[in-house]
């Protein structure tokens, strides 16, 4: 059996760079190396393509870029499909594939997947506008209104009116919702930046944390139900798991409490009415088609008290650490992590044109 050859890729500048790192170890560890030939290429947190060629230990911990690297780039050139290792001498790395473990900026908002598009190389995980509009919460919600998808009443601010104006933002935003509001960066992920605000101190606070990690930061209507997460797999014909449940264990699912404490826990299949799951599965296939995904994608919703369903966000390259939920479900569905991994490399090498 012809082995394809596939380059994992991993960290990046954004601020989920030591989420990439665990994600990235998981795939590694899990991958067929009787089926694929891998290869593995970082991104420091200041930019630095590495190409990596030491152990898995050294990625989950943070420390690969420190030993067994070399400087590495894609070439722009779709004929060759190759990895430029900048050894002595340098070599092509002829590629069928590229799965990017990477998430929020610089990886995951469309500017990686361009640069796979101008080398030819099929990759896993959805294009260029659909991960630039997934990425971006306001345009998400924009494109999702013309769908008739449920969704939370939410405003928006550039970062520059928040830090100037502060005051006029609260005003604005005091005068179109009662407290509590939940503030968020517009391109974060992993619940980087967002805050729960129940009076105008701590709006003000909230307000100027999430300005730090974004341009565009975005206000909702507080809702108090249960979280509810699916996950989808597939380009023209979709897999849609079945719903899971999670239970934060404290006020709200931050990164925390997402990947440095042990508090939160997660229900598969969520505790909720069959006809609800139902629904919901529905609208997370309604939402990876409307977007345009292929591959994968994470669809996440509120479940509230009334049994109203609310649509949060749609992650396009979600979490893949021994912990996410993206993989729990579809092995909850009987697939292997092994095959999971497996079969989104035979989507990324789809003719999907």
């Amino acid at each position: 059996m012809n082995k394809k050859t596939v380059l994992c890729m991993f960290g990046g500048k954004s601020t989920e760079h030591e989420v990439s790192l665990s994600s990235a170890y998981s795939i590694l560890s899990n991958i067929d190396k009787e089926k694929y030939d891998v290869h593995t290429l970082g991104v420091t947190k200041n930019g630095s393509w590495l190409y990596y060629t030491g152990d898995y230990e050294s990625i989950k911990d943070g420390s690969w870029h420190t030993h067994d690297t070399c400087p590495a780039c894609l070439l722009p050139e779709p004929d060759l499909k190759s990895l430029l290792v900048r050894s002595s001498p340098e070599k092509l790395i002829r590629l069928d594939a590229i799965f990017p473990i990477m998430h929020g900026a610089h990886s995951e908002d469309g500017t990686l997947q361009g640069l796979f598009e101008i080398s030819g190389i099929p990759y896993v995980g959805p294009g260029c506008l659909s991960s630039a509009v997934a990425m971006d919460k306001v345009f998400t919600k924009m494109v999702l209104n013309n769908f008739d998808i449920p969704q939370a009443r939410f405003a928006y601010f550039p970062d520059f009116l928040i830090k100037s104006a502060l005051d006029i933002c609260i005003a604005t935003i005091e005068k179109d919702f009662s407290y509590p509001v939940f503030v968020k960066p517009a391109n974060a992920g992993s619940s980087i930046g967002t805050g729960k605000a129940s009076d105008r101190a701590s709006l003000a606070d909230t307000l100027m944390h999430a300005a730090k990690f974004d341009t565009k930061i975005i206000v909702e209507e507080y809702l108090n139900g249960k979280e509810i997460e699916v996950a989808v797999m597939g380009n023209r014909d979709i897999t849609v798991s079945a719903c899971g449940e999670i239970d934060p264990g404290s006020e709200y699912y931050d990164y925390d409490t997402k990947y440095k404490n042990s508090t939160s826990s997660a229900y598969i299949p969520a505790n909720i009415k069959n006809d609800t799951a139902e629904k919901i599965r529905a609208l997370a296939g309604k939402i990876y088609t409307a977007l345009g995904c292929r591959g994968l994608s994470r669809v996440d919703f509120f479940l509230c008290e009334d049994e109203r369903i609310v649509f949060n966000e749609i992650n396009t390259l979600p979490g893949f650490t021994s912990i996410s939920m993206y993989p729990k479900l579809f092995m909850h569905a009987g697939l292997s992590y092994g095959e999971i991994i497996d079969r989104l490399i035979t989507l990324a090498c789809e003719d999907t044109k």
